[in-house]
C-alpha cells in the first residue's frame, strides 16, 4: 500500500484523495521558527515503502517545502517516491522570448531534479501543464508524467449547459488547438479571438474567429491569474453577440483582486475551476460566483493505474 505525505497547503486535497483511493496516511511534525526557518520530522516509518508526496510549486516557499520533504523521505529509505504536483508554478515562463530572459520553469525543474534517488527511482507527475514540453526540462533520469484532467474539464463544461447548445471558446489563438479538441469531444462549435500586442505591453482583441451571435459562450482557459485576458475575451464575445458567457479553467490561481475584477466586469455569469491550486480550494465555500470541481477522481484513477 502507498503511503501519502503532503505539503501543508495540500492537506485538504490529500484527505479527499485518501477517501477515494486506499492510501495510508503519513505523519509529519512541522514547526516554523521566528527567523523563517522550518522544522520537519517524518514520524511515519517509510523505509522500503512506496510513497506519494502531494504538493504544489505555486510559490517559492511551497516549492522548497516540497523539495525538503522529498529529500527527507528519500533519506529515510523509501523504496519508491512519486511526487504529484497538481499545479506546477512558473509554467508560463517556459521559454525565453527576449535575450536575457530567465526560463524559471526550467530552473524549477532543475531544483526538483536534484532530489536524491530512492532505490526504485523518482517520478514527478504534473497535472495539466501550461506547456507539455516542460517535462523535458527535468534532468538526471527523473521520470515524469503529464496527468490529463480532460475528463473533469468536460464534466465542468457540461454542467454549465443543460441542453448542450453552446460554443466553446478560447481567450486567444494560442489555446485554440486545445479548445478545438475539447469542442470536438463535446460535439459543439469552437471559436477563439485574435489579439494584437500594443506598444504598452497590453493587448487588444481584433476579431472573433467564429459566429457566436445569440449563443451561450463557454470560455475555456487552462489558468486564471489576474483575469485581464479573460475579461478582454469576454468583452469581445459579448460585442460579437453572445447571449451568455461562462468560464471554465483548470487552475484557478486568482492572483491579487482577480475575483473582484471578474465579477465586477458584468460579463461573466459563472466560473468553474478545479481545486488544483490552493487559492481555488479556499474559494470552495467562500464564494458562490466560483464553483470548484475536485481533481480527486483524476488523481485516484491515475494512482490506480500505477
Amino acid at each position: 500500500m502507498w503511503v501519502i505525505f503532503f505539503t501543508r497547503q495540500y492537506l485538504v486535497l490529500a484527505h479527499k484523495l485518501q477517501s477515494s483511493f486506499t492510501l495510508e496516511s503519513g505523519s509529519i511534525e512541522y514547526r516554523d521558527f521566528p527567523d523563517g526557518e522550518h522544522y520537519y520530522l517524518i514520524k511515519t516509518p517509510v523505509q522500503g515503502r512506496d510513497v506519494v508526496l502531494l504538493g504544489g510549486t505555486g510559490t517559492d516557499s511551497e516549492l522548497m517545502e516540497l523539495y525538503d520533504l522529498a529529500c527527507g523521505l528519500v533519506d529515510q529509505g523509501v523504496h519508491r517516491l512519486k511526487v504529484i504536483i497538481p499545479y506546477f508554478g512558473c509554467s508560463t515562463m517556459e521559454r525565453a522570448v527576449r535575450p536575457g530572459e530567465i526560463i524559471t520553469a526550467k530552473n524549477r525543474a532543475r531544483i526538483l531534479s536534484s532530489i536524491p534517488r530512492p532505490g526504485s527511482g523518482l517520478e514527478i507527475d504534473m497535472l495539466e501543464l501550461h506547456v507539455d514540453s516542460t517535462t523535458c526540462y527535468f534532468e538526471a533520469g527523473v521520470r515524469t508524467k503529464h496527468i490529463s484532467a480532460t475528463s473533469i474539464i468536460l464534466d465542468m463544461v457540461r454542467s454549465l449547459s443543460a441542453d448542450g447548445k453552446f460554443v466553446l471558446c478560447s481567450t486567444d489563438a494560442g489555446r485554440a488547438k486545445q479548445v478545438e479538441k475539447l469542442a470536438n469531444m463535446l460535439e459543439v462549435p469552437a471559436s477563439f479571438v485574435f489579439k494584437r500586442r500594443l506598444d504598452s505591453g497590453s493587448t487588444e482583441v481584433t476579431a472573433v474567429s467564429a459566429g457566436v451571435d445569440g449563443m451561450h459562450v463557454i470560455i475555456y482557459d487552462d489558468m486564471i491569474r489576474t483575469g485581464g485576458s479573460l475579461v478582454g475575451a469576454a468583452k469581445a464575445y459579448r460585442d460579437a453577440g453572445a447571449s451568455r458567457i461562462s468560464v471554465v479553467s483548470t487552475h484557478g490561481i486568482f492572483a491579487a483582486d482577480a475575483i473582484v475584477r471578474l465579477r465586477s466586469c458584468g460579463l461573466i455569469d459563472k466560473i468553474i475551476v478545479t481545486d488544483s491550486h490552493i487559492n481555488a480550494q479556499r474559494l470552495e465555500i467562500a464564494d458562490k460566483f466560483v464553483e470548484v470541481f475536485s481533481i480527486t477522481p483524476v488523481l485516484a484513477k491515475f494512482m490506480s493505474e500505477q
